[in-house]
């Protein structure tokens, strides 16, 4: 066992903050997990930290943080329709789509260039185009810290909402996720429809897309409006799209005649937080050593020397601005410890 104590996660964290944890230890199996459970006293809690690519530290984390670096990806059995692939955890969440990709494993193409690691992909239900984790989970494989037994979730097992799921709620902190095993198909069914990926396709020269051309539009979509945490430390959206009832949405029209909005439901609709920030002037606001990125207002960054608590105080700005504004209460995506 080695654990390390008084840890900086900033390297492992795409914000870049730092993030001082009283213990911090890696595993790459089961067994090295549960030996490090079994040997480690003292912490009064635990965390599990995958890409770290969704969480924002606001201050030092008394207790434990435990790396998952599980790496493996498997094609476990197929029938006429469908493969059924296991990645391991600790596989990096871009390059097992690319992998899928290479393989003619369709239904993710239009998840490409997400950051983080495959373990994260169903705490989120992490979506993008179209496309949610939900449409292409087959199993979950999990090991409970406490318990001490694995468990399995079928998709129905989840409780998946909008960026929502059962690791979110009833089992926040107390599972480790050890595999994903993905449903994906042998004939594709394309998602060309949703944000601007036709026309990024027209502009590609492509009229006969595969999953290969979708996830290229993709990826140039991405890259051309979200920064890159190397270069600029970020979470992706910040934000989760309110969902709100469609007679605030109709009010909301009667002074903002172009307000977007997506179906949700036969009572209710779903909004775009980022054009709700950048409606309220916050697109591009630089606050110290953090902001909202120029291109995309759904996105704060780190500009370099900023605390996550700096962050998160600009994020509750924009919070209690929209809420006064539209009357709508945004809701952090990312996780805040």
């Amino acid at each position: 066992m080695n654990i390390q104590t008084n840890y900086n996660l900033q390297p492992l964290t795409s914000f870049g903050v730092p993030a001082l944890v009283k213990g911090f230890a890696t595993f790459d199996s089961l067994d090295s997990l549960q030996e490090l459970l079994a040997e480690a006293t003292g912490y009064s809690q635990s965390l599990i930290l995958g890409g770290g690519s969704n969480m924002l530290f606001t201050k030092p984390y008394d207790g434990l943080v435990l790396h998952n670096q599980i790496k493996g990806i498997q094609l476990l059995e197929e029938d006429d329709e469908h493969y059924y692939v296991q990645a391991n955890a600790g596989e990096n969440w871009h390059a097992f789509v690319q992998y899928c990709i290479a393989h003619n494993y369709a239904g993710i193409e239009n998840l490409s260039l997400i950051p983080g690691n495959v373990g994260a992909s169903p705490i989120q239900n992490i979506g993008a185009y179209g496309v949610e984790i939900k449409d292409v989970l087959h199993e979950v494989t999990a090991w409970h810290l406490q318990d001490k037994c694995l468990l399995h979730f079928a998709v129905a097992d989840c409780a998946f909402g909008y960026r929502e799921s059962i690791f979110k709620s009833q089992y926040k902190q107390q599972l480790a996720i050890v595999s994903v095993t993905f449903r994906l198909n042998k004939k594709a069914t394309l998602h060309t429809s949703y944000g601007a990926i036709a026309a990024e396709l027209e502009q590609m020269g492509v009229h006969n897309p595969g999953i290969r051309e979708v996830s290229e539009a993709v990826i140039r979509i991405r890259q051309s409006k979200l920064p890159d945490p190397v270069v600029l430390g970020n979470a992706g959206s910040f934000f989760k799209n309110p969902v709100i009832e469609k007679s605030h949405y109709q009010q909301l029209q009667q002074s903002f005649a172009n307000i977007p909005d997506y179906a949700a439901g036969e009572s209710h609709t779903k909004v775009p937080a980022g054009w709700l920030i950048e409606q309220a002037g916050w697109k591009g606001h630089r606050q110290g050593q953090c902001g909202v990125h120029s291109k995309q207002a759904l996105v704060l960054v780190n500009y370099g020397g900023a605390s996550g608590a700096d962050i998160f105080q600009l994020s509750q700005q924009i919070i209690d601005d929209i809420q006064q504004k539209f009357g709508i209460e945004l809701e952090r995506e990312v996780n805040i410890f």
